[in-house]
């Protein structure tokens, strides 16, 4: 018998996040992921799930049951989004190093910000889920893996199927990430 898969990662767009800059932009589509727009309700029930955000737990295994929500747009425009989703527990993680260019001249980003894929990546590591091909389309896949090499590697919680498509570095852990909202 083999185990029910994990529940879907439930992504909150603001719709003023540029597509084109988007660092999640490729997942949709994909399997395990649901997107929406915000001010737009979840498509699905959040119960039980957890949301990357600062000033949370530390996101473990013991949180592998459950959802994964992320609020994807500017640190600015993600804190508009955080009241409502204030019912979804917070959830951080070990402090890691972003790739992605910042290049804000009006505010400073939290130095725990990393990239919305970036914190996907950690997270879905921590959770000890399928990662292969997550960094594939991001163009700062080796400097982002690169920088946080130094957080070891994970075992792997089962052996993947015969079929997939091992991702280069897909051992590395980037266990750490920003815990909220990113720079996509």
């Amino acid at each position: 018998m083999s185990a029910a898969p994990p529940p879907a990662t439930v992504i909150v767009v603001h719709p003023r996040e540029r597509r084109s800059k988007c660092s999640v932009e490729a997942l949709r589509g994909r399997d395990g992921f649901v997107f929406t727009t915000f001010p737009h309700a979840a498509p699905i029930d959040v119960s039980g799930y957890v949301r990357l955000g600062i000033g949370g737990a530390l996101l473990s295994l013991d949180d592998a049951h459950r959802g994964l929500l992320l609020l994807d747009g500017t640190w600015r425009l993600a804190a508009r989004m955080e009241a409502s989703y204030a019912h979804v527990e917070v959830r951080s993680l070990p402090l890691l190093s972003t790739a992605y260019p910042r290049k804000s001249g009006t505010h400073q980003d939290p130095t725990e910000g990393l990239a919305t894929v970036e914190a996907l990546y950690a997270a879905l590591r921590i959770l000890g889920r399928d990662t292969c091909d997550l960094l594939d389309h991001y163009h700062w896949r080796e400097q982002f893996l690169d920088a946080n090499a130094h957080f070891g590697t994970l075992p792997s919680p089962a052996a993947p199927p015969a079929n997939a498509r091992t991702a280069n570095r897909g051992d590395r852990v980037v266990a750490g990430l920003e815990g909220g909202p990113g720079r996509s």
